[in-house]
């Protein structure tokens, strides 16, 4: 059944937001001060699916993409730039206040650049065994089968006719299949997952699809099947290669303006501590100028930093160790000779290594998060350990999500 609901404005996840007596109600796609026609949710009483827009907000744009609103990429393609970038800002200023944390938000800096350098693609058997490859759709784990991606950074070029290749040689295992694509130096890494035991045949058709489509490695869960070209990355002086199914931040000009908002924020440290190192984004820089410990529960991520901090020359010394630093994280003691550390962990946090960070006397922290409510939730552990917060900086390298990157620096 349809109902007229009034927006009062976008939440924090990009959804339009109903003002109701028994709770809010949201609806996707919707903005502010518009007049919309919706229709429940099945399983979600909260949610709204948006059937018509009786008045339109002023600041509503037409989408660029064919399958917005089908695909569940983005979530805003439909509003002014100007409104787009104030709201997401605003995400960051109104979660640290209730979490109480009163420091400057720097104005929002854009990092989309050329586009997304890394996705997973997914191919699923749907109905009348029809293979589908694309993205899952919108609030769905239905596949959406797309032509093109217009977020995409060039280097991606080739993604798609790639997986639909691979998708069709393992559709005898009738398996669902998460096929991720990085764009690198030497071609596209790729990594796929799901697929289940792979005959000898199987692997040379494998073989095949790699040089056709001139993938620079493919990879089934990690383990080699074929390499063309080493898939590295520059990162500062350094090339790093890439251990299959690494994490990467999301676009290069995104893990340019987190790399250099750490650097500054390091000042003159010399000796440093980079906790959540991955493959070194941060490390392989500071290192140009200072010694850096480097930790990261990945041990192919550790083990590719070091061959290429070892081998780049005109750096000072790196040591890469991995360590789980949510189950072992670096004690007060442990901190003691270090100038300054940048903490970067993953979506969830590391609740305690702030801990122990707080308790130590490191004079500056560097807090890096794409998770405003556990950046939030770290950094007020920290403040109340007796750390002063300088100033956030959001960064936006998820354009057209509501992820958000941020940066802090925190002394004593």
């Amino acid at each position: 059944m349809a109902e007229t609901l009034h927006i009062d404005h976008v939440g924090h996840r990009g959804d339009g937001v109903a003002l109701a007596p028994d709770g809010n109600i949201y609806v996707p796609y919707a903005l502010g001060g518009e007049i919309v026609e919706a229709a429940e949710v099945h399983g979600h009483p909260d949610r709204r699916h948006l059937l018509e827009i009786t008045q339109a907000s002023p600041e509503r744009i037409a989408p660029f993409c064919p399958h917005f609103s089908i695909c569940g990429g983005c979530a805003i393609q439909h509003w002014d730039m100007a409104a787009y970038r104030a709201w997401k800002r605003n995400v960051v200023v109104e979660t640290l206040a209730l979490t109480g944390i009163a420091c400057k938000v720097a104005p929002l800096i854009d990092a989309h650049g050329n586009g997304r350098r890394r996705i997973t693609l997914h191919a699923r058997m749907g109905t009348h065994e029809v293979l589908k490859v694309g993205f899952a759709a919108a609030y769905s784990h239905d596949i959406i089968p797309i032509d093109r991606c217009p977020i995409l950074d060039p280097a991606l070029d080739g993604a798609l006719d790639a997986a639909w290749a691979i998708a069709e040689a393992l559709r005898p295992s009738r398996k669902p299949l998460d096929i991720q694509f990085t764009a690198t130096s030497g071609g596209l890494d790729v990594d796929v997952r799901g697929s289940g035991p792979v005959n000898a045949a199987l692997t040379a058709k494998l073989s095949a699809i790699a040089q056709q489509h001139r993938l620079a490695r493919l990879t089934r869960h990690g383990e080699l099947v074929l390499m063309r070209n080493p898939p590295a990355i520059a990162i500062g002086t350094a090339q790093v290669t890439l251990p299959p199914g690494s994490f990467l931040q999301a676009t290069t000009a995104g893990e340019e303006a987190l790399a250099a908002l750490v650097l500054d924020r390091c000042g003159r440290a010399k000796n440093i501590a980079d906790l959540f190192c991955g493959v070194g984004p941060f490390a392989l820089r500071l290192a140009s100028k200072s010694r850096v410990t480097a930790l990261d529960s990945d041990a192919g991520s550790v083990a590719a930093l070091q061959k290429a901090a070892t081998s780049t020359s005109g750096l000072k010394p790196v040591k890469a160790e991995a360590r789980d630093l949510f189950r072992r994280p670096l004690m007060p003691q442990e901190l003691r000779d270090f100038d300054a550390v940048v903490f970067d962990p993953p979506r969830q946090g590391a609740q305690a290594q702030a801990l122990q960070l707080a308790a130590s006397k490191v004079p500056a922290i560097v807090a890096v998060s794409c998770n405003v409510n556990t950046f939030a939730r770290d950094t007020k552990i920290l403040i109340d350990g007796g750390y002063r917060i300088e100033d956030v900086t959001p960064v936006d390298q998820f354009r057209h999500t509501p992820h958000v990157e941020l940066v802090a620096r925190l002394v004593r």
